[in-house]
């Protein structure tokens, strides 16, 4: 056996061994990488130096900025305004909760970028709602927790940051402008899967659309969707950077959350700040360290040799789009999603570009599958919380999702083998 192959074997070996023993995904990703290079006789210097250049980057600091813009504008009284928006819009279809739940979750996204904050602030709320309405508990809280992923996929979002600087080349306003229409279709295939099951069991239709009321909620909401605007429109125009961007949105949400919604005081600032400082280690070691093992990756050529293992099952376009879709929901039960991204990347986005996927589009589907991994057993992060919201056991919870699945696994299918789902609006700013 040679070194190369003695090496892959460590690194990919003890990474496999430490998340089986649930060590933090950080240190497995770290220690591995570190037995790698010592089984290589290389310099451990290296590890300090990639760690540090795994996190200079000018891209990556859109990443703080956003977390923090979130995470503002969540505990700043916004999700009482979106739901309210939301329930003019769509409340009155048959299973109009569940619907205003859907919808909202789509606005939220484009403020929080997080599934979990938008499971946090947004279930509180509508679950007991609904279950004061008739909806079963089980019902209302797997609709709360599948309708957050749509958060991934709806700008601004990190984790899209994230990608780009990953996938290297990808242009952060494009990634944004394609999540809309994905992000769209997901919220579209739940409101389907609510209304026949809210037809099946008698839930109830909300009041009446109003024209009137909806314009006065879209009025309300106007400082809260202004955010997104901004950022959005300001990287697409050209006008400033993802980061430069993203510390305007941070000022505008403080100023909004403070001064006009005034859902925060200054002293929930401070808090609110704490709780990004949290987020923000999480999220930095792992790209610091991921940084490391990808540069393990790279000098043992592992991307060229996944590339050519995958292709050697089968050469057909479909079954491979398919088996990559595999892979990552396989990945999405056992990692979190900012590791996912940061491993993965290297490894599949030259298999999928042989086939002839986008990048854009890759990353959507990365981002998606991210998103049903975050809802799947063991590691569920949102899974967990929907559970913890809604006081309804995990496995109940899980039984209750799997139609969900299914709707969320047809939004998938159809993002993947449809490009300009994806690549329209891009196509469209790009002309």
């Amino acid at each position: 056996m040679t070194i190369q192959s003695i090496a892959i074997l460590t690194l990919l070996g003890s990474f496999a061994l430490m998340i089986l023993l649930r060590f933090p995904i950080a240190y497995a990703v770290g220690l591995s990488s570190v037995l790698c290079l010592t089984v290589q006789g290389l310099n451990l210097t290296t590890v300090c130096q990639h760690m540090v250049k795994g996190i200079s980057s000018f891209s990556l600091m859109a990443v703080p900025f956003f977390i923090t813009m979130g995470v503002l504008m969540g505990s700043g009284g916004i999700s009482d305004k979106l739901i309210a928006l939301a329930s003019s819009l769509v409340g009155w279809m048959r299973g109009g909760l569940a619907m205003v739940n859907i919808v909202a979750s789509y606005f939220f996204g484009g403020i929080s970028g997080s599934a979990a904050a938008d499971t946090a602030s947004i279930g509180p709320i509508l679950i007991p709602m609904m279950v004061d309405q008739g909806y079963d508990a089980d019902f209302s809280a797997a609709v709360t927790i599948t309708s957050s992923c749509e958060g991934l996929l709806v700008p601004p979002s990190h984790n899209m940051v994230i990608y780009a600087t990953t996938a290297g080349g990808v242009s952060v306003g494009s990634l944004f402008l394609a999540g809309y229409l994905p992000g769209a279709l997901l919220a579209l295939s739940l409101m389907i899967g609510s209304y026949i099951i809210s037809v099946k069991r008698q839930y109830p239709k909300g009041a009446p659309f109003n024209l009137i009321t909806f314009i006065k909620q879209l009025y309300i909401s106007f400082w809260a969707l202004a955010a997104v605007v901004i950022v959005v429109v300001g990287v697409v125009g050209g006008v400033f950077t993802a980061t430069e961007s993203a510390a305007i949105a941070v000022v505008y949400s403080l100023f909004v959350s403070v001064f006009i919604y005034k859902g925060l005081n200054w002293k929930g600032v401070w808090r609110v700040l704490e709780e990004c400082v949290d987020t923000l280690a999480i999220v930095l070691i792992l790209i610091a360290t991921s940084s490391v093992f990808c540069y393990c990756m790279t000098i043992l050529h592992v991307p060229d040799l996944a590339v050519t293992a995958i292709t050697s099952i089968t050469n057909n376009p479909i079954m491979l789009a398919l088996l990559i879709n595999f892979i990552l929901l396989v990945l999405g039960c056992i990692m979190d999603m900012a590791p996912i991204i940061l491993i993965a990347t290297p490894i599949l986005l030259p298999v999928a570009k042989s086939i002839g996927i986008d990048p854009i589009q890759f990353g959507i589907l990365l981002i998606l599958n991210c998103g049903i991994g975050l809802l799947t057993p063991p590691v569920g992060t949102v899974l967990f919380i929907g559970s913890a919201v809604s006081k309804v056991p995990l496995e109940r919870l899980v039984k209750s999702t799997l139609p969900f699945y299914i709707c969320m696994i047809i939004a998938l299918l159809l993002i993947t083998f449809i490009p300009q789902i994806s690549l329209f609006i891009p196509g469209l700013f790009a002309k």
